[in-house]
């Protein structure tokens, strides 16, 4: 029995992308409450404002007081989140140019051109 339940668990992770998403098809800010609903409800009122919490606390959310609860907004679009954790599994690295000569040779070639493309634009060195 225990097996089966640790077998539906989700890690912190996908909870977090579920949230993320829910938020992402808000057509504003959103509650905890709407989130939780959004989700199907599979998940308690609690996880739900923790997993908020915890997106707060990495920079992926901000949120504005709607009464006595919060509104939730994601701090960026889909591909904004990508390169934030992107860029937070980079700062964990102690061999940057390793990770990085690493990545790149690891991407195909349209990959690979296009980012010569992005990082040829102007002002593409320093901005984050």
């Amino acid at each position: 029995m225990a097996e089966q339940r640790a077998s539906r668990r989700r890690g912190q992770g996908e909870l977090e992308a579920l949230v993320l998403s829910a938020l992402q098809e808000a057509d504003g800010p959103a509650t905890a409450g709407w989130v939780q609903e959004r989700l199907g409800g599979g998940l308690a009122y609690t996880t739900v404002v923790t997993i908020l919490t915890r997106l707060l606390a990495k920079g992926a959310v901000t949120r504005e007081r709607a009464g006595r609860s919060f509104a939730w907004t994601p701090a960026s679009d889909h591909a904004g989140l990508a390169a934030r954790k992107m860029r937070r599994v980079l700062d964990a690295e102690n061999d940057r140019e390793a990770v990085l000569a690493s990545f790149v040779t690891g991407l195909g070639p349209d990959d690979e051109r296009l980012l010569r493309e992005l990082l040829d634009r102007p002002g593409s060195e320093g901005d984050d």
